[in-house]
């Protein structure tokens, strides 16, 4: 049987995908390598909670999720991650903190 968990009430592909390409993101997580990232030893560490890097890909997963290729700066990684294990590295990225049309205005 598979392992997957699916979380059949989430699907965010109805929407556009949350980050952009060249988006500075950072990770909310540590990361270690569960046997697909090749190259590397199963259990060694891919990303360190708190590491800034950059959206360079923008995939599909179970045709529910998009996946977010980010390369790592600190440790060279280029990791595919799930949005809910990213945040935005700059505030001034974040959809809640841009300004209304009418507050350019003022």
């Amino acid at each position: 049987m598979s392992n997957i968990v699916r979380d059949s009430e989430v699907n965010e592909l109805v929407n556009q995908p949350y980050f952009n390409y060249g988006a500075k993101v950072r990770a909310k997580r540590l990361v270690r390598n569960d046997g697909t990232y090749a190259g590397k030893e199963i259990g060694d560490l891919l990303v360190k909670k708190g590491e800034v890097g950059y959206v360079v890909s923008i995939g599909t997963f179970l045709q529910q999720f998009y996946i977010y290729g980010v390369e790592f700066l600190d440790s060279g990684n280029r990791v595919g991650m799930k949005r809910r294990e990213l945040e935005w590295a700059d505030a001034s990225n974040d959809d809640d903190d841009l300004p209304l049309p009418q507050e350019l205005d003022a």
